[in-house]
Parts: C-alpha cells; structure tokens; sequence
C-alpha cells in the first residue's frame, strides 16, 4: 500500500479535496493557521476545511501522491493557544495538495519557481514558503481561490531589483 513512510511535525487539514499540510518549528503558528484554515472553510471564504491532524501527522506514498493521516493518539485533537487543546472533527486521511512551510528562510516577495514546489517521498508538491512575521492564512487562500498568471505578464527589471511596480507599464495598460 505504502512504498514509503514517515512521520513528521506538521499539522494538516483537508480543504475541498486535497489537503494542505502546514510545516515549521515549533511555535510557528502551524495549529493557529489549521485553525484558520477550518474557519475559512466555515465561512465559505475557502472550500469546507476539516482537520486532518496537529502537531503530529503520518506521510505515505500513494502511487504517485502523498497520502496523510494524523497520529493515532492525536486524532481530533487540536491545540488552541489560549484555550488548550480542544477536540474537532477530523478525517482520516487526505491527499496532499499543498505544502506550507511557516517561517521559511527561502521566502521572498516574487519567489522563483523552484521555491514553489517540493518533493515529499519522491512525489512533487506545489508549496508555499511564508516569511517570519508574515500572516499566512491570506496566502494560503490565493494560493486556493486563484490561478497562476499568464506567461505574458512578467514581472519587470525594477520589481526584480526590489524596486517599483509589479509590471511592465505596458503591459499594465494593454
């Protein structure tokens, strides 16, 4: 069933489909955004969102995705600063859809292609690398609710350099 496994600190939930699985050191916020996350999904702001788990998740290979489920002795359970560790609806597993890497070092404000995918056990994920300090919940819901530019729109040698505008003039005013 598996030809790979690992188990991993991360937190995941299940958002429509696919999964989002939320990395980083402890204290980054990964249960605050899975918290977020199943919120957003509440409020229609993003597909239903359900937990997968917190703090703890198991990693597989399936064909060629990458299966999650929570840690058996934390499944429905979720921390909740402030709170404490509260217990939720959870599902028993996901297909991962997106990786979320919270206090990422390789955060940048137009990041290059490569820092936007990853490989987990072999298999290639979409991923998203957030800042120290950066919220990461608006991200994570364009990253959901949006689609990749056209190749026609390219960012211009100012933006490169860290300066000006998102576009070329040009481009901007066709």
């Amino acid at each position: 069933m598996s030809d790979g496994d690992a188990s991993v600190h991360a937190s995941a939930v299940k958002v429509g489909s696919l999964a989002v699985l939320i990395r980083g050191p402890s204290g980054a916020g990964k249960s605050r955004l899975a918290f977020d996350l199943i919120m957003a999904g509440r409020a229609g702001v993003v597909e239903r969102a359900v937990l997968v788990g917190d703090d703890r998740v198991h990693l597989a290979t399936l064909g060629h995705e990458i299966e999650v489920r929570p840690a058996a002795v934390l499944a429905g359970l979720i921390e909740i600063r402030g709170l404490g560790i509260r217990r939720c609806d959870f599902v028993e597993h996901a297909t991962v859809g997106l990786v979320v890497d919270l206090d990422a070092a390789d955060a940048e404000r137009l990041p290059p292609a490569q820092s936007l995918k990853i490989s987990i056990l072999g298999v290639e994920i979409p991923r998203i690398p957030v800042g120290p300090g950066y919220s990461p919940l608006p991200l994570v819901v364009a990253a959901l609710t949006t689609t990749k530019s056209s190749s026609s729109v390219n960012p211009s040698d100012d933006c490169l350099k860290g300066n000006g505008n998102h576009m070329n003039p040009t481009i901007a005013t066709e």
